[in-house]
C-alpha cells in the first residue's frame, strides 16, 4: 500500500514539474528578450550548456554517448527542426508578441503533429472527433489572429509577422517530432537529447552570426538568470519528468501538458510581465484548449489498429 501511495505521489510530482516548468519557459524567454539578449544567442548559450552537460551526465551514469555518422546526421536534423526552427522561432516571435499569446499559438502543435502523422507520413484515417478538433483548433487561431490582422499598420506589422512565425515554428517542431519517431535509432533517449541540443547550439550560433545578433548582444544578470532557468528547469528537470511519466503513465494523460502549459503561461505573463488579457485571448484560449483535448484523445484507424495519438514535446523553449 505504501509503495502504491509513493508511486502516486511521484506521478503527481512529475506532472507538477512538467506543467509548471514547461509552462513557465515562455516567461523566461520573454524576460531574456526584454534584457536585449537576442534569441539566437540565447538559444545557442542555452543548448550549448544543456547539451554537453546532459551528455556528461549520461556518460557518468554508464550510458553510451558514442553515435555513428548516420545517427549524427539524423540527430542533427531533428535537433535543428526542434530547437532551431522550433525554439529559436518561438524566442524570435516573443520579441513582438506577449508570452501568453505565444503559448496559445504553440498549443496547436498536437494538431500539426496529427496532420503530419495522418496525411503525410502514414495516411491513417482520422476519426470525426479528430477532424472536428483540427477544425476547432484553426478556429481558435483565427480568433487570436483577428486583432493582429485588423490592427496591422506600418508600425504594427511585426506583431502579425511574429504570430505567423509562431505557426511556422510549431510546424517545424512537429516535423522534427514525427521524424524522431520514424527514424528508429539505437540511441538512449537522454543521449539523443544531449546530442540534439549540442547540434542545435551550433545551428543557433550560425544563425546568430549570419543575422548579426552577436554584435547586438547585451549580457545582464537578469538575462543570464533567465537562460539558466531555461537550462535547468526547462531542458533538464522538465524533460526528465516528461520521459519518466511516459514510462509510468498512459500517454493520453501525459498529453495533458499540451493544454495545461498555455494556461500557466498566460497567467504568468499577466502576473509577472503585466501582459494585457482581452476577450480574444479568453475566447481563443478556450477554443484552442478544447481543440487540443479533442485531438490528443482522437483515434486514427489503420486496419484493425486504433490508438490515441500523443504529440511529442511541444516547443517548451
Amino acid at each position: 500500500m505504501n509503495t502504491d501511495r509513493h508511486h502516486r505521489l511521484h506521478i503527481i510530482f512529475a506532472f507538477v514539474l512538467v506543467y509548471l516548468f514547461w509552462g513557465s519557459t515562455y516567461l523566461a524567454i520573454g524576460i531574456a528578450d526584454e534584457q536585449h539578449l537576442p534569441p539566437a544567442v540565447m538559444c545557442a548559450i542555452r543548448f550549448g550548456i544543456a547539451g554537453p552537460l546532459m551528455l556528461a551526465g549520461c556518460a557518468t551514469s554508464g550510458r553510451t554517448i558514442r553515435i555513428r555518422l548516420d545517427e549524427a546526421i539524423r540527430l542533427a536534423a531533428i535537433g535543428c527542426l526542434l530547437l532551431v526552427g522550433g525554439n529559436f522561432g518561438l524566442a524570435w516571435a516573443e520579441q513582438w508578441v506577449p508570452t501568453g499569446f505565444a503559448a496559445l499559438i504553440v498549443a496547436i502543435t498536437p494538431i500539426w503533429f496529427l496532420l503530419l502523422e495522418t496525411f503525410v507520413f502514414r495516411g491513417d484515417r482520422l476519426s470525426r472527433r479528430g477532424l472536428f478538433g483540427i477544425a476547432l483548433g484553426f478556429a481558435g487561431i483565427a480568433v487570436l489572429f483577428w486583432p493582429k490582422f485588423e490592427q496591422r499598420t506600418v508600425l504594427g506589422i511585426m506583431p502579425f509577422v511574429g504570430a505567423c512565425t509562431l505557426l511556422c515554428s510549431s510546424f517545424s517542431w512537429s516535423v522534427g517530432s514525427v521524424l524522431s519517431r520514424k527514424w528508429q535509432m539505437k540511441v538512449d533517449p537522454f543521449t539523443a537529447t544531449g546530442w540534439q541540443m549540442l547540434f542545435a547550439a551550433a545551428g543557433n550560433a550560425v544563425v546568430a552570426v549570419l543575422t548579426g545578433e552577436v554584435h547586438r548582444t547585451v549580457f545582464t544578470g537578469r538575462g543570464m538568470l533567465a537562460v539558466m532557468y531555461l537550462v535547468v528547469f526547462g531542458s533538464w528537470v522538465g524533460y526528465t519528468a516528461y520521459i519518466w511519466l511516459l514510462k509510468h503513465v498512459p500517454s493520453t494523460k501525459v498529453a495533458t501538458y499540451a493544454y495545461v502549459n498555455p494556461l500557466i503561461a498566460v497567467f504568468l505573463g499577466w502576473l509577472v510581465l503585466n501582459e494585457r488579457l482581452d476577450v480574444f485571448i479568453f475566447i481563443g484560449a478556450a477554443v484552442i484548449v478544447a481543440a487540443v483535448v479533442l485531438v490528443t484523445t482522437a483515434k486514427v484507424h489503420e486496419g484493425a489498429r486504433a490508438e490515441p495519438m500523443l504529440p511529442e514535446l511541444e516547443p517548451e523553449a
